[in-house]
């Protein structure tokens, strides 16, 4: 064997190693290494959304739910003939051949081309054959009511992320992944050309549902009242809600102007803006409970203490306050009763800044009322280091304070329940896609904040304001008892930076049947353009909302009931003849 032979056996020997070695260490040492590699080379991760939980009312009313909307991509480096896929696109999605080859032109290997389009539409791109053009799977958010209860609902964006109200309070839950603003990455497989390929994917709920307190059939019910009050009185804007005040559970909240959440870019952000727990405003007289509680409270005044209204005014450092109409002297119930502006400011007086300035805090004025909702103002309360000369005066007759309607709600439900704080919520359970309860609200009265005595006054005198000689008999309801209270105040012209003469904002409150409410309810009218008195224009629009609540919810007119009773009473000791 010569020596030639001998180094072209050694050197392929040596080849022979070297390959192998190169072998083991790719299909042994490294096998998990290279084999990623090889997957993120023909596999294409993307985020894409699924469904999320329903939204239903309390007797399971479909509120929001979801409708197939596939969406098409596109992978711009293996796409050919950019300009004719433009073309044949345009009319299909919506969009102008230009702004389809911007898209096409971008660097990134995934772009979208439409998102949620009508499955028809997906089926007729697909069926073109584009390179690189694709479809997936896709959902869009769908309110079947479309405006009812939109400010409750909210809305959500392009991603079904929740924007506003319960759909962004409730995001994680209804969503269902609490580690991501998307549900879930797909992997797109790529050919050989570096093409997108969907196989499919199981794109079931991951989200859970939710069951609000609200009710459709009461919801419904403020929203067509609001709706006659917009046509009637043609105010800027318009809130009603109503509430269990011995649970908190809001059970309708309402606004106008309003918006329909499956196009909500379509409407001003004024008409989105919930204005019932967001919209600062003067409560004017629905704040003398503040005056009435602490005088009864601190044994200042009982129902019957008399107090000389008979100028008509009362000068406080400089300010001459007034009433709408001189009274002679009146108890406390009459100055309720009557609204006068002079009794209330008198009674402040003799309470002072401190004592007052208690109860105002107590019923939770000057801070959130925790509503599950979005934007909720706290309204303004200064303390009364802060206060001027006319402070406490003005606070009296519900002036120099800034409140929400659902701020003033809250504290007549304490009246309402007998005296025990509740918050004010929306959410009633969590359920899972298979109907599972996964989580109850347990709703409860929180802390004692009046007694029951000055409950069964406060109540015996918001009676007397829906009785003929009170500010709203408007208010009352034939078969049912009613306590409420009107409020009238002016709004700041803000040309003048001073208390217009033109524009108001007009309220009642109040609570149905007395001894033991259904709900309490809230109307509040700014600006109303015919009439402004609250008697006059907001009383009316609560009797209508509590009439046809009360039907809807079978309770008996109190009237009856009481003949019932006298019957049965009538009835007892009497021999049964068989």
């Amino acid at each position: 064997m010569g020596r030639r032979t001998v180094l072209v056996k050694v050197v392929v020997f040596a080849a022979f190693l070297i390959i192998l070695f190169r072998l083991t260490d790719l299909m042994v040492l490294k096998h998990d290494f290279y084999q990623t590699i090889a997957r993120l080379q023909r596999t294409f991760g993307r985020k894409v959304l699924i469904r999320r939980g329903v939204i239903y009312d309390r007797n399971g009313t479909e509120l929001a739910i979801n409708l197939e909307r596939p969406s098409i991509y596109c992978d711009p480096k293996v796409l050919k003939k950019p300009q004719r896929v433009a073309v044949k696109l345009r009319d299909l999605v919506g969009k102008s051949t230009k702004e389809i080859m911007q898209s096409l032109s971008e660097h990134r290997r995934f772009v979208w081309l439409a998102r949620k389009v009508s499955p028809k539409v997906a089926r007729r791109v697909e069926s073109f054959g584009f390179p690189g053009v694709g479809i997936l799977p896709d959902t869009s958010r769908f309110y079947p009511l479309h405006e009812m209860a939109a400010h409750v609902l909210g809305f959500v964006d392009i991603d079904n992320i929740g924007q506003e109200g319960v759909e962004r309070v409730y995001n994680k839950e209804l969503a269902g992944d609490l580690r991501s603003r998307f549900n879930r990455r797909v992997y797109l497989k790529r050919d050989a050309r570096g093409n997108l390929l969907y196989s499919g994917v199981d794109f079931e709920s991951k989200g859970n549902s939710v069951v609000l307190t609200i009710d459709q059939g009461l919801q419904a019910i403020v929203e067509s009242a609001l709706d006659r009050v917009i046509e009637k009185h043609s105010p800027r804007a318009a809130s009603v809600i109503l509430m269990d005040p011995f649970t908190g559970e809001i059970l309708a909240l309402a606004n106008r102007p309003t918006f329909d959440p499956n196009e909500p870019g379509r409407f001003r952000a004024s008409n989105r803006r919930n204005r019932a727990v967001t919209d600062l405003y003067e409560p004017g007289s629905t704040f003398k409970l503040v005056m009435a509680t602490a005088a009864l409270e601190e044994g200042v005044a009982t129902l019957n203490t008399r107090v000389d209204c008979s100028s008509g005014f009362i000068e406080v450092a400089g300010k001459r306050i007034r009433d709408h109409h001189r009274h002679g002297k009146l108890t406390l119930k009459e100055i309720i009763q009557k609204s006068s502006n002079v009794g209330a400011v008198k009674i402040a007086l003799k309470l002072g800044p401190e004592r007052f300035y208690k109860y105002v805090k107590r019923y939770g004025f000057g801070r959130k009322t925790g509503v599950d909702l979005t934007g909720e103002s706290p309204g303004i309360v200064k303390p009364p280091s802060q206060w001027s000369g006319t402070t406490l005066a003005a606070m009296a007759i519900g002036y120099e304070v800034m409140v929400t309607p659902i701020q003033v709600l809250n504290a007549y439900a304490v009246v309402a329940n007998g005296g025990y704080r509740v918050r004010p919520h929306l959410l009633k359970a969590v359920m899972s896609k298979d109907g599972e309860i996964l989580r109850v609200i347990n709703s409860g009265r929180g802390e004692r904040i009046i007694s029951p005595e000055t409950v069964r006054l406060l109540k015996e005198a918001f009676m007397s304001v829906v009785s003929m000689d009170g500010t709203a008999p408007k208010a009352a309801i034939p078969g049912n008892s009613v306590a409420g209270k009107t409020g009238t105040t002016r709004l700041i012209d803000p040309k003048t930076g001073r208390y217009s003469y033109k524009h108001f904002v007009s309220s009642f409150v109040g609570m149905v049947p007395v001894d033991r409410p259904v709900f309490v309810a809230i109307v509040v009218i700014w600006d109303p353009k015919h009439g402004y008195y609250g008697g006059e224009v907001a009383a009316p629009v609560f009797r209508e909302i509590a009439e046809k609540a009360l039907a809807y919810l079978s309770v008996p007119r109190e009237d009856n009931l009481k003949e019932h009773i006298l019957v049965y009473n009538d009835l007892e000791g009497m021999e049964v003849v068989r």
